[in-house]
């Protein structure tokens, strides 16, 4: 397997899997699981995403993402390459996959093996959470020696933004509970938002307030259920588009000042509520 950048992950078996990607959050090279190699299968449709509409004839196999998985990180480890981390993203909501909890294990097993150093990070709109076998085994993978690293998506607040920016038939409220449960119950997380604009217009006010107030809510809560009196919630990530979408020109970057400014709302919160979570942006 090539280890710089697969220009088509799709094209051929092994790639649409198992495919190796700079990334600009992990800091260095990931190595992507992708569990949706014949279509895109989300439980969000948000118009920045980057996964074009595609169908396939290649199916998830489980046998095939090992072996495509051991090759990688051997690679990676002949050619020098440092493993940031062994992340599950790929075509769409990873939980959605009935191979889910399955590959986790198995990846989880793999990394301890041949990647110790590298973290095991899942990407995840949230909408599993919803399913309790999926938020207990979310929970229990954060906190065993899979030291799973969750990354939960965060994009909107407010029900209006929501309904524009992730499109989701899901209930936001619905949504936001589960992730106050998650973040209530002891494991660590991340929370992960997407900053961009839609129709050349940026979050109103009302939903960068509202954004600021629900993630300094996840922090309390995350440092309330932990008895070692640290956060749970380990960072948040405000990250902005930076790849071509099918919908484009429907979302558009914001400036960098534009993510700073969010950043720093943020910080001020946290810093008056005495909690200290890193606030990064991408």
């Amino acid at each position: 397997m090539n280890i710089g950048a697969i220009a088509d992950h799709r094209s051929r078996e092994g790639g649409a899997i198992i495919y190796p990607v700079y990334s600009r959050r992990s800091g260095g090279l990931s190595i992507g699981i992708n569990l949706f190699p014949d279509r895109k299968l989300c439980s969000f449709d948000c118009p920045y995403c980057e996964v074009f509409p595609f169908k396939t004839d290649i199916n998830f196999n489980f046998e095939i993402m090992k072996t495509a998985l051991c090759s990688a990180i051997r690679e990676a480890k002949k050619n020098n390459i440092p493993i940031k981390d062994i992340c599950f993203s790929g075509n769409g909501e990873p939980s959605m996959s009935p191979f889910f909890m399955e590959a986790v294990n198995a990846s989880a097993l793999i990394r301890s093996e041949l990647a110790g150093d590298a973290k095991l990070v899942v990407i995840t709109n949230g909408s599993g959470l919803l399913d309790k076998e999926v938020f207990d085994f979310l929970k229990t993978a954060a906190l065993n020696t899979a030291a799973l690293n969750i990354w939960l998506k965060l994009d909107a607040a407010t029900d209006a933004w929501y309904r524009l920016l992730n499109r989701s038939e899901i209930p936001h409220d619905r949504i936001i509970s589960c992730i106050k449960d998650f973040s209530a119950s002891a494991a660590p997380f991340t929370i992960q938002t997407m900053l961009c604009k839609i129709k050349g217009v940026l979050p109103p006010e009302e939903e960068s307030v509202a954004w600021v107030q629900v993630v300094t809510k996840l922090a309390a809560l995350s440092l309330s259920g932990n008895d070692a009196g640290k956060p749970q919630l380990r960072a948040v990530h405000i990250y902005g588009k930076a790849r071509p979408a099918s919908e484009d020109p429907l979302t558009e970057t914001a400036s960098a000042a534009v993510l700073e400014e969010r950043a720093l709302q943020l910080r001020i919160s946290l810093d008056k509520a005495g909690i200290n979570v890193p606030v990064e942006i991408y």
